[in-house]
C-alpha cells in the first residue's frame, strides 16, 4: 500500500468518527440524506424551470400533465396568495417552525420507525425546499401541472410532491400498523 492510500484511509476513518460523533448513526438522523436529496432535487427542478420555461406558457407533455411555470406567494392551493405581502414572512416563521419540530421528531424515533423517518424526512426535505424559495424569492415556484379530466390541478413541484408522498407514506403506516398490546 502506497502513503498515500494509507493517509487517505485515515482521513476518510477519522472524517467517519467525526460524523459519528456529530450524529449519532444509531438514531434516525442517519435518514436526513434523503432530505437533502429532495431539497438538491427541488431547488435544481427549480431552477431548469424557471430559466426554460416561460410564465404561464404551458408546455404539453403527455395528455394531463404539463410544464407550467408558475409563482405562488401563498400556501398550498394558493392559500393567502392575495393577502398583501404578510403571509411570506408568517409562511416562513410556520414552515421553520414546522421544520424543527420534525426534526426533533426525526431524532427522537426509536430505530424500529423507519418508515416514520423515511416519510418526516421527505417532508422535511419539501419544507426546507419551499422555504428557501419564499425566503430568497418571496414566492414558491411551481412547474408541475395535471389535469383532471378538464380540470386543472394547481400547479406543484418536487418539494410539494415530496411533502405528499412523506405524508401519505406516514398515513398508511399509521393505519397498518400493529397497535400496541395493553399490558
Amino acid at each position: 500500500m502506497s502513503v498515500r492510500t494509507v493517509r487517505t484511509q485515515s482521513y476518510v476513518a477519522v472524517a467517519w468518527k467525526i460524523l459519528k460523533a456529530m450524529v449519532k448513526i444509531d438514531n434516525m438522523l442517519k435518514y436526513l440524506w434523503i432530505s437533502a436529496l429532495v431539497i438538491i432535487a427541488d431547488q435544481a427542478t427549480k431552477w431548469v424551470a424557471n430559466t426554460q420555461l416561460d410564465y404561464h406558457q404551458a408546455v404539453a407533455v403527455f395528455p394531463y400533465f404539463e410544464w407550467f411555470l408558475s409563482y405562488n406567494q401563498g400556501a398550498a392551493f394558493s392559500f393567502l396568495a392575495d393577502a398583501g405581502g404578510w403571509q411570506r414572512w408568517f409562511l416562513l416563521v410556520l414552515a421553520t417552525g414546522i421544520c424543527v419540530v420534525l426534526l426533533v421528531w426525526i431524532k427522537n424515533l426509536e430505530s424500529h420507525d423507519r418508515l416514520t423517518a423515511i416519510a418526516l424526512c421527505l417532508i422535511l426535505g419539501g419544507a426546507i425546499g419551499n422555504i428557501i424559495d419564499r425566503a430568497y424569492l418571496g414566492y414558491v415556484i411551481d412547474f408541475i401541472q395535471v389535469w383532471l379530466g378538464s380540470y386543472p390541478w394547481p400547479a406543484f413541484n418536487i418539494a410539494d410532491s415530496a411533502i405528499f408522498v412523506g405524508a401519505a407514506i406516514l398515513i398508511i403506516s399509521g393505519l397498518f400498523q400493529p397497535k400496541p398490546s395493553a399490558s
